[in-house]
């Protein structure tokens, strides 16, 4: 049994209480952001009721006080990450800006042509695409570290890439997608024997256990406030000093100058030529009482209570027919990628969804992680502290609940032998959710598929959540007569109903028709998540576009 009471916790966490269609909320998303406790809350509100000012050069008390609430928020924050140099920690909005700031400032000053870059495979876009972005400006290559069959780094491989003296590595701390913890203190330790610079992508390891940057051996670290209990649009990059002393600014303005005249410019010292702009107080400020409130908690029991709730959901989750884990690596914070056999991951998500349980589906911002996996993307569900092993269950329930449902499925071929008329019916005609959710599923499965041929980028609508191939065609007597398939079954019946409506009109009655309001009539819009939904208005769009050029 798990020692640890969550209830604690979660009292401090206000929007733990709400309810989601009606449902009480299993909120299991905190990989993408993490809930915040009422102290930050009350923290930033306090700022903006009795405190807002702009910082820096203000003659008024108001600003004063704010500079001194703002600057208390880098110490404390320096000072939890193990630094001792506050000034060496700058402000960002979160791990994306710090490494495009790291990228713009250092990598152009530093990277020339054929420099080698190594990215890990399981990197998040954030911490590939402003290298890739580097290396087109300056000529610099990038090869990639691969992932052992278990998930975890392939040491060798990387010890060989090393031995190609890269001049820089960026190594995640903890893979978003996966949830594997990778030995960074090694990998660091590794880099900077082959001559490297070293940059980590902290912002999954810090809401799950405290790291020291005194001793990691990394040159630069970034990470969100947002990952970590505190509000977001704010974040901060930590760096050697002697690197950012020698860096130059990337961006212009107020804040970051010591002296400007239309012959020049004075930048200001550390770590203000690197914050050009009126900062987020708030946000620092929040993100210190995030810091102050996890110092005030038994990391330890938060790190035993997480590391139960992976356990617990993986043996609850095992038990569901169809339940595949995605090999994760020998350590790993409380995440579980998955996928559920036999189901799109966006459909599973929407089922989840409608139980109240919040997950993530999709390719995680880890597209070339999920091509080495020959996966289109997975489920996602990220636990914090104040989960409770009662919602790890509710998961692997409504799991299981979806599972059991499709059993009784009627089969592709007795459906298309069926009134395909009936099948379209029988989504209008159900009386309750889980009713219309086997209909349209039902339906899904029904609908005629675009053969594999058809299936060709060139028909790729962008713009929709899952894969959707539109093909826009007159038949012979000048009417529509368009085909559709995506790989969600609940996409391609809802483009199913949206083609029914569509099929056989003229391209201008087409364009006088709203079909927003249709859709509207046919009550769509509870099957859609906000993504979702604009898939379909993306739909929407290219059949009027298409139609224009016809009319």
């Amino acid at each position: 049994m798990n020692p640890v009471d969550p209830k604690r916790w979660r009292r401090d966490f206000p929007l733990l209480s709400v309810r989601v269609h009606g449902q009480p909320l299993v909120y299991l998303d905190n990989a993408a952001t993490t809930q915040k406790p009422r102290s930050v809350i009350d923290a930033v509100n306090r700022f903006y009721k009795t405190g807002n000012a702009n910082v820096h050069r203000g003659s008024h008390a108001l600003s004063a006080q704010a500079t001194t609430a703002f600057e208390q928020a880098r110490d404390r924050v320096a000072h939890w990450l193990g630094v001792d140099n506050s000034a060496t920690l700058l402000w960002t909005r979160g791990t994306t800006e710090s490494i495009n700031l790291v990228a713009q400032s250092w990598g152009r000053q530093h990277l020339r042509q054929d420099d080698l870059i190594l990215l890990m495979q399981s990197a998040h876009h954030a911490n590939i695409v402003p290298w890739q972005m580097l290396a087109t400006a300056t000529g610099a290559r990038i090869e990639v570290i691969p992932l052992q069959a278990d998930g975890d780094i392939d040491l060798a491989a990387y010890h060989r890439l090393l031995g190609r003296k890269p001049a820089l590595v960026a190594l995640g701390h903890v893979s978003n997608a996966l949830g594997t913890i990778y030995p960074v203190e090694t990998l660091c330790r590794d880099a900077k024997a082959a001559g490297a610079t070293v940059l980590v992508d902290g912002a999954q390891a810090l809401p799950h256990f405290d790291v020291r940057l005194d001793t990691l051996g990394c040159d630069f670290y970034a990470f969100s406030g947002h990952k970590v209990f505190g509000p977001t649009g704010i974040g901060a990059l930590w760096g050697r000093r002697e690197l950012l002393e020698a860096m130059p600014p990337w961006q212009g303005g107020g804040e970051m100058i010591e002296q400007v005249s239309f012959d020049g410019t004075r930048y200001a010292g550390l770590p203000f030529k690197f914050e050009a702009g009126t900062p987020n107080i708030a946000g620092a400020i929040g993100l210190a009482a995030a810091i102050d409130y996890l110092d005030a908690q038994d990391r330890l029991a938060m790190e035993t209570h997480e590391q139960a709730l992976l356990q617990h959901a993986l043996d609850a989750c095992s038990q569901v027919p169809g339940f595949r884990p995605i090999a994760s690596g020998s350590r790993r914070v409380s995440l579980i990628s998955f996928e559920l056999d036999g189901h799109h991951q966006q459909d599973v998500a929407h089922w989840l969804d409608r139980q109240g349980v919040a997950v993530r589906a999709g390719h995680h911002c880890a597209m070339p992680l999920m091509q080495s996996l020959g996966l289109p993307g997975t489920l996602r569900a990220s636990f914090a502290f104040y989960n409770t092993l009662q919602e790890a269950e509710q998961l692997a329930q409504a799991l299981d609940q979806l599972a059991q449902s499709q059993k009784s499925t009627v089969p592709v071929a007795d459906l298309e032998q069926s009134d395909y008329q009936s099948a379209l019916k029988g989504v209008y005609s159900a009386t309750d959710w889980t009713s219309r959710y086997q209909a349209l599923m039902r339906l899904g499965q029904a609908s005629p598929p675009l053969s594999p041929a058809l299936k060709q980028d060139h028909f790729l609508l962008p713009g929709c959540e899952s894969r959707v191939w539109l093909i826009t065609e007159l038949d012979d007597t000048g009417h529509l007569n368009c085909r559709a398939d995506a790989d969600a079954r609940i996409l391609r019946a809802l483009l199913t109903l949206l083609l029914d409506q569509v099929n056989g009109l003229t391209p201008a009655q087409l364009l006088a028709t709203d079909l927003e309001d249709k859709l509207s009539q046919l009550d769509i819009q509870r099957h859609l998540s906000p993504s979702r939904g604009n898939g379909l208005l993306a739909i929407i769009r290219a059949l009027q576009a298409f139609a224009r050029t016809q009319d």
